[in-house]
């Protein structure tokens, strides 16, 4: 009898940015590729001393089976920063823990999606998005965007032609990949459309606390008054992303599905990572912590941007993030970025070429830079040398 696999699997297909990933392994190669946090501030010192007590008050518990909502210490302190940050106000009942945020966007398509259904998102859009959703069948529309977010007029066209559509996929904080973010008028809109529709939006929040200038603005889901606002989160920006934790933030009518999907998934999200990550949050000063990422990610913005201004052609159009990891950079039509990046590859540097973002054309003249990663000094030289390229 031959091998039959099931028909999602004829969709599914390597992430290009992890396929780059393999190549940007070797120590010569200056990588703009992917959202790599910068590893030296890892609180490895920390965590050795936070493990040793976890383990000394609560050993047993934390290598044992546990809740599949998650660990309650650290749900109630997620709450609470919510609350703090966003202008929430959720309460630990309206928390899942789940394996990073990438795991709560697999388990937003399982909630909702069956082949051939209408999912909204913004073009361009966050690429492993898209592979979570498309395995289970749907087709992506993408609804354009201008520098202040989703353009509403352009949304509310297109659920008139597909009223039946499952939801809005947004990322209104420093949007991946463009690095925009969304003014508070278009969140209160789109929150308005969708309960008009009667529609789910999931609100994916990996970079908001990491903000170069001005105040954190209100999230989607503070304007939510209807419970429709699905609000997912991680720790691997603003901390470890090799902890994988992550969370959802939802209605109970949403989250107690979510919860039965994570029992069929994994039972739950590791009970010792959870609480190292709640006794640290007990025994330092996490707001410090993610105030001294933001200083070294926006020196590296910097130092990308005023590369950028200085040495790529005048052509070339690009973002200015307030925060965030992620430049966008607009090319001239003519040239291809998977085709550019063939040739950077060559003098030692690699980006994400543009085309994978978007969910239901073809743009190939656009490329993700990322700025988190690298010092200085080697964004400056990975940048020059594109800009040689690109003279090329």
């Amino acid at each position: 009898m031959a091998i039959s696999f099931a028909e999602r699997t004829k969709s599914m297909k390597a992430s290009e940015v992890r396929e780059i990933l393999k190549v940007t392994q070797r120590p010569e190669i200056i990588s703009f590729a992917g959202g790599l946090p910068a590893p030296e501030l890892f609180p490895v010192a920390a965590l050795q001393e936070v493990s040793a007590k976890v383990f000394k008050e609560s050993g047993s518990q934390a290598l044992q089976y546990s809740t599949t909502e998650g660990y309650s210490p650290l749900r109630q302190q997620i709450a609470r920063r919510m609350n703090q940050k966003f202008q929430t106000s959720v309460t630990a009942d309206n928390i899942l823990i789940t394996s990073g945020s990438q795991q709560a966007l697999d388990f937003s398509g399982k909630l909702f999606l069956d082949k051939d259904d209408i999912v909204l998102c913004e073009s361009p859009t966050y690429l492993a998005a898209i592979t979570a959703f498309r395995t289970y069948g749907p087709k992506l529309i993408g609804v354009p965007t201008d520098d202040d977010g989703m353009i509403i007029d352009e949304l509310e066209k297109l659920l008139k032609i597909y009223p039946t559509a499952k939801f809005i996929y947004v990322i209104p904080d420093f949007q991946n990949p463009t690095g925009r973010t969304w003014s508070v008028e278009r969140r209160q809109e789109l929150v308005k459309t969708a309960a008009k529709f009667e529609l789910p939006i999931i609100e994916d929040n990996p970079y908001g606390e990491l903000r170069f200038e001005g105040a954190i603005p209100p999230s989607v889901k503070s304007f939510d008054t209807q419970g429709l606002v699905i609000f997912t989160g991680t720790f691997s920006k603003t901390f470890c992303p090799g902890m994988r934790i992550g969370w959802i933030a939802a209605d109970k009518k949403f989250l107690e599905k979510f919860v039965f999907i994570k029992q069929a998934a994994d039972l739950h999200t590791s009970s010792i990572s959870q609480q190292q990550l709640s006794k640290y949050m007990d025994l330092y000063d996490f707001e410090a912590h993610i105030r001294q990422i933001i200083s070294v990610y926006k020196v590296r913005r910097d130092a990308m941007l005023s590369t950028l201004e200085e040495y790529f052609p005048p052509e070339a159009k690009f973002t200015r993030p307030q925060g965030g990891l992620f430049t966008w950079v607009e090319l001239p039509p003519k040239i291809n970025t998977s085709d550019l990046l063939e040739h950077c590859l060559k003098s030692n540097v690699a980006f994400v070429p543009g085309n994978s973002f978007f969910p239901d054309k073809k743009v190939e003249n656009t490329l993700r830079l990322n700025y988190s990663n690298m010092p200085e000094d080697r964004i400056q030289e990975g940048i020059k040398r594109m800009a040689a390229v690109l003279k090329k």
